[in-house]
């Protein structure tokens, strides 16, 4: 049994306890809102506040539950889903895609806030990256989260970037060689040239 308790409304907490199972069923064959028996009596609409899992076994070992109005905008945690990732030209030349934000807070009425809000990412390269203000929401959902805020990037494989940090090293070397050979040689040039033009002392004369 998982304990719960459920909440809001204008009324009293009310703690309360749920076969796994059933909770499980529940929850993945409902949209948003849930309808909520306790004792047999049907409570208000409710929506998941929070579900806790067990770190290790990923059991659920409570859950919260909030109660709403039908008639009244929420706000909400939605999942967004990223698709299309493994055809993005950027992934097939061995790029890594990093998925920066995986939920996002919207606004809506109970009914209306989506499972999931999906976004196409099958075109981007090497270097690309996406903001929240790609992100298009349902009708009647307004998204909360900065549209500024860093929501995809495709960026070189560790193993690409330690390779062009070694090229960028020989290149530096090979260009800091070639600069002392060059000065060597100028310093070479100007010691033949001193000793070629070089006045005879006058001591050697006497």
């Amino acid at each position: 049994m998982v304990p719960g308790v459920v909440y809001g409304g204008g009324a009293d907490p009310v703690s309360f306890q749920i076969n796994e199972r059933e909770l499980r069923h529940a929850l993945a064959n409902a949209g948003a809102v849930l309808d909520l028996e306790i004792d047999g009596k049907k409570a208000s609409p409710v929506v998941l506040k929070e579900l806790v899992r067990h770190p290790v076994s990923g059991d659920t070992t409570h859950i919260d539950l909030l109660r709403v109005r039908l008639d009244v905008a929420i706000h909400a945690q939605v999942i967004i889903d990223l698709i299309g990732g493994e055809d993005a030209p950027g992934v097939k030349e061995g790029g890594v895609l990093e998925q920066t934000v995986r939920e996002i807070t919207v606004s809506a009425l109970p009914t209306a806030i989506p499972d999931s809000i999906q976004h196409d990412v099958s075109a981007l390269e090497i270097g690309d990256s996406l903001t929240v203000a790609v992100l298009v929401a349902p009708p009647g959902v307004t998204i909360l989260a900065d549209p500024e805020q860093q929501l995809v990037a495709v960026n070189a494989s560790r193993m690409a970037r330690a390779l062009d940090d070694i090229e960028t090293e020989t290149e530096l070397v090979g260009e800091g060689e070639g600069d002392a050979e060059g000065e060597s040689a100028d310093g070479a040039e100007a010691s033949a040239e001193g000793a070629d033009g070089a006045p005879t002392d006058s001591s050697s004369d006497e």
